[in-house]
């Protein structure tokens, strides 16, 4: 048993072409990351700075919102590999339940204020 440990590792057990498709990988989350820092700073410069009009600062906020989620399921929750259709399933089912139910209460919220 001991005999195992003194023989040198294989440096990878990976093939050359699985090296360089975790190399795009992660090539890929670097810039996915880079664009979430450049949408995070763009929202908070468009309500900063005044360079949206206050009328479209919410929905232009809450679009860079909706993009930024976007890209953190497909590129860092892995919705885009093939092997996860039932998570895929669960979130587009959870989607369709919470934008109504979000909708509604907004409506209620606003029947009663005003």
């Amino acid at each position: 048993m001991a005999d195992n440990l003194s023989q040198p590792f294989d440096k990878s057990a990976m093939t050359e072409e699985e090296k360089r498709q975790v190399n795009k990988e992660i090539r890929k989350q670097i810039v996915v990351f880079a664009l979430m820092i450049f949408l995070t700073i763009i929202s908070f410069l468009a309500v900063g700075a005044d360079i949206v009009p206050r009328s479209f600062a919410i929905p232009f906020i809450l679009l860079l919102a909706v993009v930024q989620f976007a890209l953190q399921l497909i590129f860092f929750m892995h919705l885009k590999d093939k092997d996860h259709g039932w998570a895929t399933a669960f979130m587009i089912s959870g989607i369709f339940i919470t934008v109504p139910t979000i909708a509604a209460l907004m409506l209620l919220i606003g029947v009663v204020k005003y």
